[in-house]
């Protein structure tokens, strides 16, 4: 996301990071605004939640 933001075009970004533009905009649009501690603590939740609902 940061390189985006540095002005580094999404489809180099993709190239070079290996997945698609989808996928970069479905990350931008779920972790946009976050930093970098933040998103990985959203995943944890995440996942977190994900494994007490299979308990259930």
């Amino acid at each position: 996301m940061k390189q985006a933001e540095a002005s580094l075009p999404v489809k180099e970004l993709c190239r070079r990071g290996g997945f698609s533009d989808a996928t970069f905009y479905q990350w931008q649009s779920k972790y946009g605004g976050l930093e970098a501690s933040e998103a990985r603590r959203l995943k944890a939740l995440e996942s977190e939640n994900a494994k007490l609902k299979m308990e259930y």
